[in-house]
């Protein structure tokens, strides 16, 4: 099992990644970026969603991952959607920098609600009229006003220097029952394949980034322990510090 954790160099993070995506050369500063963990908690154990990125992806081609991606400028542009719970909006202001401001705090998490739909055909929020104009307008169609309100911070990661691409990655969750509308024929973009819920011990058996199992182990340890995932819950930062991974509290 390739699995990253605090206190591990860089070469024996470089080595656990080394099968996730391409090293070398890449950008100094990491882009921001979100992805959303979403859990079904129908069945007798929790279940979460992943889907197969496409074999021609240059970034982890073929592994199991949460939908995400990078923030888009329009998402910092969006209004009328539903807010961020203050706890977590300021969770994610910790350790942000002098220039950080909320407008980018809730682009950033807005950015993981439009991935979702994006790659995985799935509006979170609920059904009432909503205008918008460029990436979002595909929940004005379907008549889905866009909400945070459900989504709460697990962690987040900073790629280490020396890849190809470097994101500085917030994972949140949210509960299933937050989906507005599942379109069956799954997002626009089609960038996810084989979409499947997964229990944890089914998740870390497949084949997911380093990253993923670290993420996976924080929110299988906050469920035993807060069921609802309380939002004003510290999440940790993961992150390179003079040439070790370091896990921070938010």
């Amino acid at each position: 099992m390739n699995r990253i954790a605090a206190g591990q160099t860089r070469a024996e993070i470089d080595r656990a990644e080394n099968r996730d995506f391409a090293l070398g050369k890449g950008p100094l500063k990491p882009r921001d970026a979100a992805t959303l963990i979403l859990i079904d908690r129908d069945g007798p154990a929790p279940r979460i969603l992943m889907g197969r990125r496409h074999m021609k992806h240059a970034f982890m081609p073929g592994k199991f991952v949460f939908p995400g991606g990078r923030t888009d400028p329009h998402d910092g542009r969006l209004r009328g959607y539903g807010p961020l719970d203050p706890a977590v909006e300021a969770r994610l202001m910790v350790a942000a920098g002098a220039r950080f401001t909320t407008t980018r705090a809730r682009a950033i998490a807005l950015s993981a609600v439009r991935e979702t739909w994006e790659e995985a055909g799935l509006l979170i929020g609920e059904k009432t009229a909503f205008a918008a104009a460029g990436p979002w307008q595909g929940f004005a169609a379907h008549g889905v006003r866009p909400s945070l309100a459900g989504l709460r911070l697990i962690a987040r990661a900073t790629t280490p220097p020396g890849r190809v691409r470097r994101f500085d990655t917030r994972f949140f969750a949210a509960f299933s029952d937050a989906i507005a509308l599942a379109l069956p024929e799954g997002g626009p973009t089609q960038e996810l394949e084989a979409l499947v819920w997964l229990t944890f011990a089914e998740a870390r058996a497949a084949d997911i980034p380093a990253i993923t199992h670290t993420v996976l182990q924080e929110l299988e340890t906050r469920l035993a322990d807060d069921r609802e995932l309380d939002p004003a819950t510290p999440a940790p930062y993961y992150h390179l510090r003079r040439g070790r991974f370091v896990r921070d509290l938010l």
